[in-house]
Parts: structure tokens; sequence; C-alpha cells
């Protein structure tokens, strides 16, 4: 795939030689607040046509038969949806719902001279990493400032950009496919009939909270909250394999760690019997419930430590165990690992994208 490299160095001497002018995202852009889009019930299905989104790594998180308070975006009124806390955020060209107020949804001010797409790709190259759990676009996100280019520069560079983006998103189309053949065997392999014994999981593991680490220096243990990996501090809350579980928030995000790891007040850790069951066993098997149907509906998506522990979990031998872990390893490094087959082409394709995006979004400041 080429750059068409030429043709924008072409265009920027023409136009901007001497640089271009920066502007804050406060300047350009305009957020609303997502109160009177709010899902009522949280009572999703398949069958629903609305989509409910959160602006973390699930995105869509289920689907509502609700009609009242729908945000309206196309192809043509797109808008970026933007998660304060964390500052991941996605762009959206359909009708949705929002699971939470933890959001913004942010769009060109008017009269403004900037291709809204050409701002979400700038937004891309900011490198901003949330050192607290508090909201972050009035206060800091916005006020960063992004590269200007005249709008024939702009143009060329979301053509470019474009057409990288629609081959990544072929390739995960079929990642997806092949994703949910995995889930469908996973599932499979982890339904037991009354021939194994269940356990309650707080009669296996011990859950345990989170907490604040501001006063931890920098290091290299992750830090994990509900949507991954925060920052890196020096100090670890727990080093033995463990299954985090959310508390709070994007709550269908759980992780395996078998390293030294600290953990936010959205995420719990827990403290598993190995002896009892294998950390790597259970962690397949939560990944085959749907953790939605267990949300507290207090308005941002919840669990409690007195409804996970009621959960029934499977307990077959540990030689099955193990077994069952190791068939599952090779299916989940097909889909997961970056090292090999299709996820190694869409990794590539990715770091590609990301090399020209940060390649043509660096512009000298124009200073007069």
């Amino acid at each position: 795939m080429t750059t068409n490299q030429p043709k924008i160095e072409k265009l920027i001497a023409e136009h901007c030689p001497n640089g271009v002018e920066f502007k804050a995202l406060g300047e350009l852009l305009d957020y609303e607040q997502p109160t009177r889009f709010i899902v009522v019930s949280t009572e999703y299905s398949d069958d629903y046509p609305m989509p409910v989104l959160t602006a973390g790594q699930s995105f869509i998180l289920g689907y509502t038969n609700e009609t009242e308070g729908i945000y309206e975006a196309s192809k043509n009124n797109p808008v970026i949806i933007f998660d304060d806390f964390t500052t991941s955020f996605h762009w959206v060209v359909f009708d949705f719902k929002v699971k939470s107020s933890a959001m913004k949804m942010l769009r060109p001010q008017k009269d403004s001279e900037i291709d809204f797409r050409f701002v979400y790709y700038a937004m891309e190259c900011i490198n901003y990493i949330p050192k607290d759990h508090a909201r972050h676009w009035i206060s800091k996100y916005s006020k960063i400032k992004i590269p200007i280019p005249p709008l024939a520069i702009q143009e060329e560079i979301i053509k470019i950009l474009d057409s990288f983006t629609e081959l990544e998103a072929e390739l995960e189309a079929e990642l997806e496919a092949r994703k949910k053949q995995y889930e469908h065997y996973r599932e499979k392999m982890l339904s037991f009939g009354d021939e194994v014994e269940s356990k309650k999981l707080g009669e296996i593991a011990k859950i345990v909270h989170g907490k604040d680490y501001k006063k931890i220096g920098e290091g290299n243990i992750p830090v994990y909250g509900s949507g991954g990996i925060m920052t890196y501090i020096d100090k670890s809350a727990y080093d033995k394999p463990t299954v985090l579980i959310p508390r709070k928030g994007s709550i269908e995000n759980i992780f395996y760690l078998d390293i030294p790891f600290w953990n936010i007040d959205t995420i719990f850790y827990t403290k598993i019997d190995a002896g009892k069951i294998i950390p790597k066993f259970f962690y397949y098997f939560i990944k085959t419930i749907d953790l939605k149907k267990l949300d507290t509906g207090s308005g941002r998506p919840s669990l409690t430590m007195e409804i996970l522990n009621k959960l029934k979990i499977p307990v077959p031998p540990l030689s099955e165990q193990a077994r069952i872990i190791s068939i599952l390893d090779k299916f989940d490094a097909l889909v997961n690992d970056i090292s090999i087959g299709l996820p190694a082409e869409l990794n590539a394709r990715r770091q590609q994208y990301e090399y020209y995006r940060n390649k043509l979004l660096t512009f000298n400041e124009y200073v007069g």
C-alpha cells in the first residue's frame, strides 16, 4: 500500500512551507453530556435494534428496544464518543444510546474550518495516559493542541489513512469470525453435567478490592483498572496467578495475570485456592459467563462481592482442568497471539498504519 507521500510533500511546500497553526481541541470541538441518552434498562438482547455504547474497549455493550433518548449519528453526521476517565474514544456513524454518564460526545464547532475526520486521526496520535481516576476532557485533554494544515492537506491525509482503516476493518472482521468459532468451542468444552461437582466462587477464591496508587512511585508494575493497564508503578499488590474481575465500568473485561500487578478500586483480584481449581481454568470458565446479566443496575455497570461469591463454578479433577487449559491455550493463541497467523498480519497492518499516521500528522508549528 502506498501513502502518496510525494503529493503530501508537494502540498505542504505549496501551502505551508513554514509550518502550520496548532489549536487546542477545545477550540475545535464542542462537547455534549450523555445524560438524556442513557439507557434505562440493561436487559439487553441481540434481537433488539438499538446499540448501547461505551467509549471504552468493549464499545457495544448490547442492544436495547428503547426508542426515547436516541443519539443520532450517521456517515454524514458522525460523532466521537470520549471516555472522560480513561480518555479512550470511538468514531460513531450510527444512532445509539449510552450506558453511563462517564463520557462526552464530541462534534466540531459550527463554522469550524477543519475536517472532523482529520481531528479524529490527530487525536489518535496523542500520547496521553491518565495519572488519576478523574474526569479529563475539560481539565486537561481539551487543552491539548493538534496541527491544523490547510484543508487540501487534511483531505489527502484522510484519504490515505481511510484506506488503511478499511483494510484493517476487513482483517478484523475475519478475525472476529474466528473468535466466535473459538468462543463456541470454549463454551462447549466448559459445559459440564451433574457428574462434575460445582462450588460457589467464594468457596474456591477470595475476592479482594483494589486500592489507590497515587502515592506510589513510577516503575514497571502494571496498574489495572476495568479498562486494562492504566499506568506503571514500583510496587505490586499481588504476585500469584489470578483473575481480575471488574467491579464497575467495563465489567466484561476479565484479565488473567501470572505476573506482579497492582489494581485500583474499579476491579477486584482473586486469591485462588490452586488446590481446588487452577487459576487459568477459572479464567477460561468465567469468560463463558455473561457478567452483564449480573449488573446491579445502579447506573454505571457494576458487580458486587456478594453477587460474585455466589457464582457456581464447575470443579472437575485438576488433571482434567489441565487438559482443557492445554487445548484452549492453543485455540486462544490462534485468535490472540500477535506473533502468528491472522493476528500477526493484523498487528503488522496496525503498526504500518500507526507509523504512517504519525508521520503524516507531524508538522512544524508556524510562528508568525
